[in-house]
């Protein structure tokens, strides 16, 4: 994490420092005097804690409190997918430990390695230097998702890591269970995508691939002084899966409306500030795998939408149950899944 993920939250879901200081010391090689705690503002599910010793900085990242969703919030998986990236082409944070859920914080949690980079939260990219720059920075993107796509996951040691079969009808199947399990109203736009996807469901073409799961901007770390991925982050939904769902969900994120809450690139003139286009960002994907193009790509970005609209449903009824990390912003959630649904019933009516 960096050190400047902006300003740190210390009073919610505060960690017990004397109970955990003795557990880390015998868990970590050479962890020794714990001097504070202090929580991430960023992420929703999993709450992340700066971690400072005389023995250097860590990050701490755990479950949520409370009663959870049925195969939610899985840090083990994070954990294992990080470590088994370890050496390969995807650059991940070096893991340290991974406690079982009679921790000392009562729930279970990983530490890694602290890494002092730069996160960019906004997608037009502002605080990069110039417009070469953010090209730099959106190509070193592609280039890590393409690697990423790459990876031989019987040589890491992930051929388990997800089912067999078709991954949209099993993610289907998930996401559609989470949001009716989380459901606090009806959305007539979210039952018209749930129907159309169903019915427009694709034949399983054979492909698979490690996938990230919520592949953005804001879940990577870039090098203070040059445009580098140096951590993926956030690597929660990650599974065996269909590389096209990773791309197609960050092309979606940035086709949300630049002013919600989302801070898409949604109106924005691309070219102007030295960013590609959603077809050239495809088209640089493509050729460092050697793919000729993608097809059905509307049903690709249909079903990111809604997968992220189930994701934010899970946020809200979490916030109205007092169990998310960051209950304020949690609550913006609720309006956030009927902009998701109707932004994908725009774009499936419209067929681009």
């Amino acid at each position: 994490m960096s050190g400047d993920a902006n300003a740190l939250d210390k009073s919610a879901l505060a960690l017990d420092k004397s109970a955990l200081a003795p557990y880390l010391e015998a868990h970590i090689a050479g962890f020794a005097g714990l001097s504070e705690i202090e929580k991430f503002k960023s992420g929703q599910s999993n709450p992340t804690y700066l971690l400072t010793a005389d023995s250097g900085r860590y990050v701490l990242r755990a479950k949520p409190p409370g009663q959870l969703l049925k195969s939610a919030h899985q840090v083990d998986r994070e954990f294992r997918v990080m470590r088994a990236l370890a050496g390969t082409a995807v650059p991940v944070p070096r893991m340290l430990h991974l406690s079982g859920e009679d921790s000392p914080i009562g729930r279970m949690f990983y530490v890694m390695e602290f890494l002092d980079g730069r996160i960019f939260w906004d997608p037009c990219l502002p605080d990069a230097t110039d417009n070469d720059e953010r090209a730099a920075l959106c190509d070193a993107m592609n280039a890590t998702l393409a690697a990423l796509h790459d990876v031989d996951v019987a040589a890491v040691g992930l051929d388990d890591f997800g089912k067999p079969g078709s991954y949209f009808e099993r993610q289907f199947a998930r996401w559609t269970s989470q949001y009716r399990a989380s459901e606090t109203e009806a959305i007539a736009d979210m039952d018209r995508l749930i129907a159309w996807l169903e019915a427009h469901m694709p034949a399983d073409d054979g492909r698979v691939s490690l996938v990230h799961g919520d592949y953005r901007l804001d879940n990577m770390m870039f090098a203070k002084d040059e445009p580098r991925v140096i951590a993926v982050l956030d690597w929660e939904l990650s599974t065996l899966g269909h590389p096209f769902a990773d791309l197609a969900y960050q092309c979606m994120q940035w086709r949300l409306p630049h002013a919600s809450g989302f801070r898409g690139l949604g109106g924005i003139d691309r070219a102007a500030i030295g960013l590609p286009s959603e077809e050239a960002y495809v088209a640089a994907y493509c050729r460092r795998r050697g793919l000729e193009a993608i097809d059905n790509w509307t049903f690709f970005l249909a079903f990111s939408f809604f997968r992220l609209a189930a994701i934010c449903q899970g946020v809200y009824r979490r916030a109205l149950d007092g169990n998310a990390s960051n209950p304020e912003k949690a609550k913006t959630y609720g309006q956030a899944v009927k902009l998701l649904a109707a932004l994908a019933m725009d774009l499936v009516d419209r067929n681009v």
